[in-house]
């Protein structure tokens, strides 16, 4: 009668204790996993950093010394440089480091607890302006990116994702063969040095930049940091952070699309000196194209760029340029002229003494009052023999009514005079004098400009 009840508690016992022993693990597991503040902990995050018992208005030691805040910047992407309106863009992360102790919170683990956006608009950060900028702002997507990490002993890790368009001093006067120095400036907007003392974390290793940067229109030399007080006479002085970094233009774009069509339409221009004078539409065609050119290739150059009161390089080689071409269309004016002019003299010549009575063409081009007595003589001399004996004394009287008028005129006119009018009776010798003296010029300009300018 006892033995059965007993047996029936030993069973119920063991399986009481099996089941017991088969849960444990469960059970330790769930534990394990729930181990986590936002589940174990009753209350809000923000009684754990006890956000509500202070006032986070005002600064974290205030009254006391000025507070140390760290800062550290991660450039993402250099966006775009822009000439007109002399500014750049970049993103960035921006960090923040500083000790608030107000929220500090205990914990066995010394780990730190990582929030969102959410929680900066309830605690102090840093009211961090950039200097000189035109716009900016925080990215929003897919949220906030803003990242707020609290360690127990009170240290605060701030950082956001931020794209910034601020103003660039540039300095064309070397363009396109120019460098550019550019910075971006961080400061505190409401805080003097007294109250907080801005810094970089780390020195110069607080900047770091992404490898992967590049521009289309330049090189990225070098990012650097640098700091130094500001003053304002209203306000008092400010701690201020400097992201300075060196562009160089590329110069193989503006080759292609600027020097070589310029230096193009002056060797152009210069072919009009191997086209004969007498072909007028040719070399007027040819000059007026070339003129027209040029000034389309300065108006391009100038559209693209601000309107500085300063002459730049790339003006100094265009405008050059364009009066090596103005002066080829002069040369052909000139030639033109002196060219009509010899043959108005000509016909005039001709009306006077219409007989030439055997002597050549080109002799008869000399006879024009333009020699002096000794050219008349052997002139006579040389056309004696040509002329008919019925007509040698008709021609002996030409001979000498010219070689009369030569000696009063040749008395007047001086040897200037007589140089000025042999040129005039080569016209075609200035375009062979151009064919040697524009090109060596050219060069010789070419020469100076890249030695300057390179």
């Amino acid at each position: 009668q006892f033995m059965l009840p007993l047996l029936i508690l030993f069973v119920f016992c063991i399986l009481l204790t099996f089941k017991h022993l088969h849960g444990l693990p469960c059970v330790l597991h769930i534990y394990k996993k729930n181990h986590d503040l936002t589940k174990t902990w009753k209350g809000k995050m923000e009684q754990l950093l006890r956000v509500d018992d202070h006032d986070f208005i005002m600064r974290p030691a205030f009254g006391g010394p000025a507070i140390p805040v760290g800062v550290d910047v991660q450039v993402e992407s250099l966006d775009s440089i822009s000439e007109v309106d002399m500014d750049f863009t970049m993103t960035l992360y921006l960090r923040h480091y500083w000790k608030d102790e107000r929220l500090s919170f205990p914990s066995t683990t010394n780990k730190s607890m990582t929030f969102d956006g959410r929680l900066v608009n309830k605690i102090w950060v840093p009211d961090v302006f950039f200097v000189h900028s035109k716009r900016s702002f925080i990215h929003d997507t897919t949220t906030d990116n803003i990242m707020l990490r609290v360690f127990p002993d009170g240290q605060v890790l701030y950082s956001m994702r931020i794209t910034v368009t601020a103003m660039c001093n540039m300095d064309f006067s070397c363009f396109p063969l120019d460098s550019q120095t550019c910075s971006l400036e961080l400061e505190s907007y409401a805080y003097t040095d007294e109250d907080l003392m801005l810094y970089w974390k780390n020195g110069n290793e607080s900047l770091k930049t992404d490898e992967k940067i590049s521009l289309s229109q330049f090189l990225i030399q070098k990012f650097h940091t640098t700091s130094r007080l500001a003053f304002y006479s209203s306000t008092g002085w400010y701690n201020r952070l400097y992201i300075n970094f060196t562009l160089r233009r590329h110069i193989f774009f503006f080759l292609l699309q600027t020097y070589f069509p310029a230096t193009l339409m002056v060797m152009l221009s210069w072919v009009s000196f191997w086209i004969d004078r007498r072909a007028v539409p040719a070399r007027v065609s040819l000059g007026i194209t070339t003129v027209l050119t040029m000034s389309t290739i300065i108006t391009g150059v100038n559209a693209s760029m601000p309107r500085v009161s300063y002459i730049k390089a790339v003006d100094i080689y265009l405008w050059i340029s364009f009066v090596f071409v103005f002066l080829s269309v002069l040369e052909y004016a000139a030639v033109n002229y002196l060219t009509t002019v010899q043959e108005r003299k000509k016909r005039k010549l001709q009306e006077r003494f219409p007989c030439t009575c055997g002597i050549p063409h080109s002799k008869t081009m000399m006879l024009d009052g333009n020699y002096s007595e000794s050219d008349a003589n052997s002139l006579a001399g040389s056309t004696r023999s040509q002329m008919v004996p019925e007509e040698e004394k008709q021609e002996k009287m030409v001979v000498h009514l010219t070689m009369s008028n030569e000696s009063n005129s040749s008395r007047k006119r001086g040897l200037k005079g007589h140089m000025g009018l042999r040129i005039i009776q080569n016209a075609h010798a200035i375009d062979k004098y151009s064919r040697l003296i524009f090109p060596g010029t050219y060069i010789f300009f070419n020469l100076i400009y890249w030695s300057v300018f390179s």
